[in-house]
This record gives structure tokens, C-alpha cells and sequence, in this order.
């Protein structure tokens, strides 16, 4: 299998279903360290330079497969779009026809960021149907996740058996 890097790819129109590290600590509902968060900004900015549509997507904290608030990427949502001077649309789940059509319905510029991967138990046990779901959402897919690289879930391997393209950040 041909190893490629983000620079060799062309995202020019392109949906780019982008894992990365957003495992960050919450207090009051507010992001208290946002370095793992810096960290993606030079990946983002390179896909919207390039002309694609970063679909982001993360896992946060333990919630055990089940939707919690106190797990909500929401609030690294607003921390991204404040460190990114851009707006960034929060999606509430990661799969779904509802997600679907948000993400078609994209353009040049915009950023999404959808909702934590493990609020589906389906994420940690590399569900081959949660892993297509994931893929259909974007052309072509991203690793700038490689803390988590090592587990074999659905966002990091997973996905690549749905996608052609797929890179490291």
C-alpha cells in the first residue's frame, strides 16, 4: 500500500474527512488546554488552501457508546473557530442522513466539525457499517490524529477501506 502525505493529494473540491486529536480537558464546560487543538490549525488551514471542506471529526474523553453532554465537541467547536478566525459549523452527531445532506450542502471555505465518534459504541469496535458511514461522508481522508494511530477503531482505520485516498497530515 502507497504511503502518502496530505501534500499529495489534491483536495481542490474535495471533502476531506480529516481525524484528529480533540481529546482535550473540559471544565465548566469550557476547553482548559487548547494545544491539541493548535496543533491541527496548520492542517486545516493547508486543506482550505487547497480548496477542500474539512470534515473534522475527534473523539473526546470516555462516554462509553452512549451520548453524554459533558463529552460534547461543542465547546472545542467554538475554541477551533476563535484560534482559526473562521467560522465553524458544529455538526450534532457524526453520521446520519441529517449530517449527510449538511456536508453536501458545504462550500469552499466552510469547516466542520462533527459530534464526538464515541458517543457510538460502534467507533472503539471498528464497526464496518459506522466506518462506511464515516467515509461516505467525505472524498477523500486524513490522519493528523497520530496519538490515537495505534488503535484500531473505526476513524482511523476503519474508514480507510472506504476510501481511495487516504494520507497523514
Amino acid at each position: 500500500m502507497q504511503k502518502l502525505l496530505i501534500d499529495d493529494l489534491n483536495l481542490k473540491g474535495k471533502r476531506v474527512l480529516l481525524r484528529v486529536d480533540f481529546n482535550v480537558p473540559l471544565k465548566n464546560g469550557k476547553v482548559e488546554d487548547d494545544t491539541r487543538i493548535r496543533e491541527t490549525i496548520p492542517t486545516i488551514k493547508k486543506v482550505l488552501e487547497d480548496g477542500g471542506i474539512p470534515i473534522i471529526i475527534s473523539h473526546l474523553g470516555r462516554p462509553k457508546g452512549k451520548k453524554d453532554p459533558a463529552f460534547s465537541l461543542k465547546p472545542v467547536a467554538e475554541t477551533l473557530s476563535r484560534l482559526i478566525e473562521k467560522k465553524v459549523t458544529f455538526l450534532p452527531d457524526c453520521i446520519g442522513p441529517e449530517i449527510e445532506s449538511k456536508i453536501r450542502a458545504g462550500h469552499r471555505g466552510d469547516i466542520f466539525l462533527l459530534e464526538n465518534l464515541r458517543f457510538y459504541k460502534e467507533e472503539e469496535e471498528n464497526d464496518p457499517e459506522f466506518a462506511r458511514a464515516l467515509a461516505s461522508l467525505g472524498d477523500v481522508f486524513v490522519n493528523d490524529a497520530f496519538a490515537t494511530a495505534h488503535r484500531a477503531h473505526a476513524s482511523t482505520v476503519g474508514v480507510t477501506k472506504y476510501l481511495k485516498k487516504c494520507a497523514a497530515g
